[in-house]
């Protein structure tokens, strides 16, 4: 499946970050971050170990607060807001874990359900039955909902992991390093996926990663972050083609086929 394009003059930001900064004592993080996502636009924010991409989307829902500037998500200020109208928005945006981060000891189904039982008291058994059996279907393993976590593969995993954040249907997913610990072939199907969600669910993702295969695959466009900022944004090609470098190192450093 081809990635297309969702970037235009004409388009709808969901995400806006301005001047992003932030510090942990005397440790500069993010310097001055800035970047606009729009509506049905899958980026992916690429930088090594310590750059700052994990501090930057727990700043994106509120779980860090940023020292300056603005993060804007789906037309609300994140650093403005109140805990109530935090845990509303963070109910619009869903986070696919590096971990998957299952509980060992529900099945899978009950894994799946459980936060939408938490969340929609209103469902009925049935609706709820009917909304993990669509999720189970969207990541292609409905014949596993009956299985533990621990007789999953890694990729498995993955998979059962996004199938519990689409379940609450967000408008932003945010994947934390989705091919970490997986093999070429485990990988370039949960790049697949990632690319059926967005195109499925009108989903609008930022995708962490260090993995380059991963950023060519599923970003419309890639941001690449260094030195606590992006220096460069645009398609991968672009970026890569750019005679930064830093930015030449760390492909190489990541060589692709």
């Amino acid at each position: 499946m081809e990635v297309q394009a969702q970037h235009t003059d004409t388009a709808e930001p969901v995400i806006i970050l301005h001047e992003l900064y932030k510090s942990f004592d005397e440790l500069e993080v993010l310097k001055g971050v800035s970047l606009r996502v729009n509506r049905g636009e899958n980026v992916a924010i690429l930088g090594k170990s310590g750059s700052g991409k994990s501090v930057l989307i727990k700043t994106l829902v509120g779980l860090l607060k940023a020292d300056k500037g603005e993060a804007i998500v789906l037309g609300q200020n994140v650093g403005a807001l109140k805990e109530k109208e935090l845990n509303a928005l963070r109910m619009r945006v869903g986070f696919s874990f590096q971990s998957s981060a299952l509980y060992d000891s529900m099945s899978v189904r009950q894994n799946i359900q459980f936060p939408l039982v938490m969340n929609k008291k209103h469902l009925s058994k049935g609706e709820v039955a009917a909304a993990v059996d669509e999720v189970l279907d969207a990541v292609g393993l409905k014949d596993k909902q009956n299985q533990m976590p621990g007789d999953l593969s890694g990729g498995q995993r993955k998979r059962i992991g996004i199938a519990r954040t689409l379940i609450l249907r967000p408008e932003i997913m945010l994947y934390d390093e989705p091919t970490a610990g997986l093999d070429p072939i485990t990988s370039s199907e949960i790049n697949e996926l990632i690319k059926e969600v967005q195109q499925r669910y009108n989903t609008t993702s930022i995708i962490i990663t260090h993995d380059l295969t991963c950023a060519r695959e599923t970003g419309n466009r890639v941001a690449m972050l260094l030195d606590g900022k992006f220096s460069s944004v645009g398609t991968f090609e672009d970026v890569f083609n750019s005679k930064d470098e830093q930015i030449r190192h760390f492909y190489q450093y990541n060589f692709i086929q």
